[in-house]
């Protein structure tokens, strides 16, 4: 029989135990702390979150495995019921902006503000423009893609050089190289060049037709047992997550996101970072 993510941690319950007793401390301080309250979210005000450190693997017992939880495309429709599911479950995030969206509207600015302020949220960067959202023809100048990177990081202020771009799964660290459409690869390399991150995804939540989350938290529960049972990650441990901010809009969407991270956090198998916290992606670029 086929041992699920809980039957395979088993194996190392000795060891798990020992290492369990001498990290809790560490844990504790992590962005990942439970919130048992199950109300309906509502609440606009941000309680004060306490400073994540900078923790190694070492740090974390080998029965738990990170999970990274990004937003793309903000501000937009669903900014603020992220920011509020993420103030509920006290956990933390990466928001990686588009650099247009945060002057689209007043909505929009506003709510730059709340991303901003809010202790949970890392900022990151989505480029400038996101393409007009014709991909192929963004892609085919790499010079053109890096100045629409730089222009959102001056824009929006950001102080690290962390992108993810617009319709493509790309990475580009010292310890990652993968590019999901050849195409792209002259630009990809580009932004490497030019001091950028770039960091993909290992599992995204997509839409629907209706462009709502599509699907429910117990079949993203298992995408994310299945990828770690299989060692399917691009790092070891660590899982990057994807899904969009103008997908929230709706109850429904709202509430299978708030089940997936409560189930994630009641589970006691994970422990949540920001993106700056994901392996070697400090490193200086070669």
């Amino acid at each position: 029989m086929k041992k699920n993510f809980a039957e395979k941690s088993k194996e190392m319950t000795f060891l798990g135990m020992v290492v369990l007793m001498s990290t809790t401390s560490v844990l504790l301080n992590s962005c990942n702390s439970k919130n048992e309250v199950n109300a309906p979210i509502h609440s606009q005000e941000h309680p004060t979150a306490e400073i994540v450190p900078k923790i190694d693997d070492e740090s974390v017992e080998t029965d738990k495995r990170i999970i990274y939880l990004t937003f793309d495309d903000g501000p937009n429709q669903g900014t603020e019921n992220l920011l509020k599911i993420l103030d509920k479950r006290n956990v933390c995030a990466t928001a990686f902006l588009v650099g247009k969206h945060a002057y689209g509207s007043k909505k929009q600015k506003d709510d730059l503000e709340l991303l901003k302020q809010n202790p949970l949220i890392e900022l990151a960067n989505h480029s400038f423009t996101h393409a007009h959202n014709k991909y192929s023809d963004f892609y085919k100048n790499a010079d053109a893609v890096v100045h629409d990177f730089d222009i959102a990081k001056d824009s929006l202020k950001l102080t690290d050089k962390i992108a993810r771009t617009p319709g493509r799964n790309v990475w580009r660290l010292n310890n990652i190289n993968v590019t999901d459409i050849k195409s792209t690869t002259a630009a990809a390399d580009g932004l490497k060049k030019a001091g950028y991150k770039v960091i993909g995804w290992d599992l995204e939540w997509r839409p629907s037709q209706k462009m709502t989350l599509k699907g429910s938290h117990e079949a993203m529960l298992k995408k994310v047992d299945s990828i770690f049972f299989n060692d399917l990650e691009k790092t070891s441990r660590h899982l990057v997550f994807l899904t969009h901010d103008q997908y929230l809009r709706d109850t429904d969407s709202i509430n299978e996101l708030d089940l997936f991270i409560e189930k994630l956090q009641k589970s006691n198998r994970f422990v949540f970072r920001k993106i700056s916290q994901y392996p070697k992606i400090n490193e200086v670029l070669n």
